[in-house]
């Protein structure tokens, strides 16, 4: 029923109709609280008769209310009253852009300057996880101080019964025809992906077709697709290409034909991949960075290609140089910062944290993983579409480049390995047990780390015996000294300190080392973590930024100011403290967005069939409660790599944050399933806690502990807690009780992750020392009693089953192995392997799997196909200019 001027719901007071769109009538509106205008959007009965729908449009009106963009329409608030439901939305005074283009053609410019604006919306909302559904000209509000757009994240609202005819004439409705159901078409027919009108997944990309609809109707005044009928128009957009932009219009730079043909490709994996690349290359061309129509075009994209168009020019001016035989190519920086992105190569998937790009700004090196779960070692020359396997480089990890750009080192099969990117035969080096780092400077000197704890050591490149590179700070000391990097002048590098204990001078941080002396020099008590040099500057992550600092090669430390080249986006690995980037001398950096994490937890049975996953995008660590009805996560909300803690129902799908910090991570449950330990502030720099919090969220977490780094493991049923413990050195086992505040070391050996069985009277951990990093044991518990061994190829993440007569693990090839256990009697059967897994991580994989009760497996496990990319930055220096 319509509504007239002067009624109220609740705060607001409505002051005249604006007009229907295609969720109900839409009223200018006054909050009387603030004193401001606003818009209200009164919703169909249809939408309030299905509490459903109503409960899931809430928790994504809720979504998009988190959105905080200049060009994203604010959504206020959603209110109920006197059964009236509602949205208040930011008032906005203005045109649509469908209104606008039935003048005609927008000028290039000033299209150009819309088509940035609107990119960069979406890049911000799909880096939220919230995609539009329904961008169309209708959607898109046109202001004196620039675009605004409308209806953002949605379009799920729509009633089921609606008419997608009647959506496809109405231009000016602002909500999507959407229906969720599955096998039905979605959305308004101008402006569907192929994606759609099969009713198939959707996702950030969907939009990105939908943006080159409307930035070709921006720049041509007509729809790239038409036809006489539904059907028609349907069959235009999955089997045909609309005519080029400069044949309609001559003056268009024909660079702008690429950008939107390869936003307009009828397979997502050949579409832009994310919009921040689409919004950089707009603003290249905006800037001056285009051709005149007439010059050379570039190709069409290859399937799988790695590299946006933005960066074609410079990396091929790259390539041509290595051609040439120019050995100390160091072209000017580009006048604009453009970012693109990475794809692996089919069916594969990038393995976080293990890149490295070459010194003269190339190639890139890489490990990436198969569906059976393989990992091997890669290179792909920037200027090329194919990538090559390396022989020999099977399940390598960390690799890292000689200085002449002509070799790769890297670890595997416990052993620091060699291989020529020309594929010349694999050399080995050394013995290690999980390699940490190296460096390679120009005399052939190699700086590696050979284990997760202990000092650096040095090897010529030809071969020879290890010598120590650094020197511990006493003897007894259990620092572990990583992630190497030397500096320019070949003699000096910088490596990462972690695992201090009170007696050790210098601590934690970044040490400065050099091939003639082993002794420690602290260079920096802030920095924790890899460091990379190039440019003149040193490369860093703090709070999950990338910043630069000019480094001075003379007196050997940073001066001037701290610039950020890449901010909120880069997570650091929990165990090791790497962050995922890489840069050359001549300004090509790559690095892994916390945006784009690839990985799913998906549930196999315990033959390896796929069952099902979360739908959830960012969520990690896993753990199930003992009563199998919760499911508790370390989640990244905000796609930026901050992480909360959230528990989601597995019966009712509803996932609910429990804790604000931002750097929540590892929960596990009490074994009365009420209660979530966690680890809280293990990267905002402030005093590392283990917290618990009623899973209800009924009352504020609880200090349990609090100092050094430490990671929960396991609840007991008498409410004890194993949890690593990193006080002193490498991590041990150390068991909390509720009778005592000390907490007491368990076992005397380094023992990183443990669980108690579900009686509590057997506990199983992993003990470092002999293949990926250490075997599975178990011991009763709190002892004494015999260790027995349950592994016999190394392994990590022992689990028990439900009713505590089975050990699973994973093993180093990442299968997931089974053991048989006899409570009684503390016998153990011989390991098999259930199924091979592509879980996430390739070392300390810090419980990324949980059994349920029920038998079946949930796994944090990458996808089956290509995965997430890495994110490729060229003329990054041109960000230095004003410092």
């Amino acid at each position: 029923m319509p509504l007239s001027a002067g009624a109220t719901l609740g705060p607001y007071e409505i002051v005249a109709p604006i007009g229907v769109g295609g969720m109900g009538e839409v009223y200018r509106a006054r909050d009387k609280r603030l004193g401001r205008e606003v818009a209200i959007k009164i919703l169909h009965e249809a939408f309030a008769r299905d509490a459903g729908r109503l409960a899931r449009f809430d928790r994504e009106a809720r979504a998009v209310s988190s959105l905080n963009h200049p060009h994203i329409c604010i959504l206020h608030d959603i209110g109920h009253h006197n059964g009236i439901d509602f949205l208040v939305l930011e008032y906005i005074e203005g045109e649509t852009l469908h209104s606008r283009l039935s003048k005609g053609p927008l000028p290039l410019e000033q299209a150009l300057h819309y088509a940035i604006e609107v990119a960069g919306a979406l890049a911000t909302a799909h880096r939220h996880g919230v995609n539009h559904r329904d961008l169309k000209p209708a959607n898109i509000m046109l202001t004196r101080s620039g675009t605004k757009l409308l209806d953002f994240g949605l379009a799920r609202l729509q009633a089921s019964g609606s008419s997608q005819a009647q959506a496809a004439a109405s231009a000016m409705a602002t909500v999507s025809e959407e229906l969720t159901q599955k096998g039905t078409i979605i959305g308004t027919f101008q402006y569907m992906a192929p994606e759609q009108l099969e009713a198939k997944e959707t996702d950030a990309r969907t939009d990105i077709f939908a943006f080159g609809l409307v930035l070709y109707e921006m720049l041509t005044g007509r729809k790239p697709f038409e036809g006489k009928s539904q059907a028609g128009l349907i069959g235009a957009i999955l089997h045909t290409d609309p005519p080029p932009i400069s044949s309609l219009q001559p003056l268009i730079p024909a660079i702008l034909d690429r950008v939107v043909s390869k936003c307009l490709a009828k397979d997502p994996d050949e579409r832009w991949q994310n919009a921040q690349d689409l919004a950089s290359e707009l603003k290249w061309i905006a800037e001056g960075g285009t051709a005149p129509s007439g010059s050379v075009v570039l190709p069409p994209s290859r399937p799988f290609a790695w590299i946006a168009v933005a960066a074609a020019s410079t990396l091929a001016a790259i390539a041509l140089a290595v051609l040439l035989g120019v050995t100390h190519f160091r072209p000017a920086p580009p006048a604009h910062v453009v970012r693109s992105s990475l794809l692996p190569p089919p069916n594969l998937s990038f393995v976080p944290y293990n890149f490295a790009v070459s010194p003269d700004g190339t190639r890139l090196a890489f490990v990436a993983v198969g569906p059976d779960g393989k990992s091997a070692l890669w290179v792909r020359a920037f200027s090329s579409p194919v990538g090559q396997q390396l022989t020999g480089g099977e399940n390598a990890m960390f690799p890292f480049w000689s200085s002449d750009s002509h070799r790769i080192g890297f670890f595997a099969d416990g052993k620091l390995k060699t291989a020529d990117v020309g594929g010349s035969a694999v050399q080995i080096l050394a013995q290690v047990q999980l390699g940490l780092g190296g460096t390679w400077n120009r005399d052939g000197a190699i700086v590696f780390a050979p284990s997760p704890s202990g000092s650096l050591y040095r090897i010529p490149a030809a071969g020879g015996t290890p010598a120590a590179a650094t020197k511990l700070s006493s003897p007894s000391s259990a620092q572990a000294h990583r992630w190497p990097a030397f500096l320019p002048d070949g003699k000096h590098f910088l490596y990462f300190v972690d695992w201090s204990g009170p007696a050790d001078k210098p601590g934690d941080g970044v040490n400065l080392g050099s091939l003639d002396s082993v002794e420690p020099k602290q260079f920096s008590a802030e920095l924790r973590g890899n460091v990379a040099f190039a440019s003149g500057n040193l490369l860093y992550v703090r709070d999950r930024s990338l910043l630069a600092q000019s480094f001075d090669f003379a007196r050997l430390e940073t001066v001037g100011p701290v610039v950020p080249i890449v901010e909120q986006e880069l997570d650091k690995d929990t165990a090791f403290l790497q962050s995922g980037f890489s840069a050359s001398e001549n300004g090509v950096l790559v690095f892994h967005s916390a945006a784009d994490a690839p990985s799913r937890l998906v549930w196999f049975d315990s033959s390896g069939k796929e069952l099902g996953q979360i739908s959830e995008a960012g969520y990690k660590d896993p753990n199930i409660s003992p009563d199998g009805r919760f499911l508790a996560v370390s989640s990244d909300d905000e796609r930026n790599g901050k992480h909360f803690i959230r528990v989601h129902d597995l019966e009712r799908g509803i996932s609910t944050r429990l804790t604000e910090g931002g750097y929540d991570e590892f929960p596990t449950w009490s074994r009365d399933s009420r209660r979530i330990t966690y680890l809280t502030g293990a990267a905002s720099g402030n005093t590392i806690s283990i917290d618990e919090i009623p899973a209800d969220g009924s009352g504020p977490p609880q200090i349990l502990l609090k100092g050094a780094m430490m990671i929960p493991n396991s609840r007991s049923a008498d409410g004890r807690l194993a949890f690593m413990d990193f006080g002193n050195g490498p991590a041990h086992l150390a068991v909390s009780s509720t009778t005592s505040p000390q907490p007491k070391t368990f076992g005397a050996v380094p023992a990183p992750e443990a669980q108690f069985s579900p009686d509590g009277k057997w506990i199983a951990h992993q003990t470092m020392g002999g293949r990926f990093g250490g075997d599975i044991t178990v011991e009763p518990f709190p002892g004494p009693g015999a260790r027995i061994q349950i592994s016999n190829a190394g392994g990590a993440q022992p689990r028990w089953s439900h009713d505590g007569r089975r050990v699973f693990y994973i093993q180093a090839d990442k299968k997931l192995m089974e053991a048989s256990f006899n409570p009684q009697t503390g016998s153990a059967g011989a390991p098999r392997v259930l199924f091979q897994t592509r879980i996430v991580a390739s070392n300390f994989v810090l419980f990324q799997y949980d059994v349920a009760p029920d038998g079946r497996f949930l796994i944090n496990s990458l996808p089956s196909t290509s995965s997430s990319p890495l994110t490729l930055l060229t003329g990054w220096t041109a960000l230095l200019n004003g410092r």
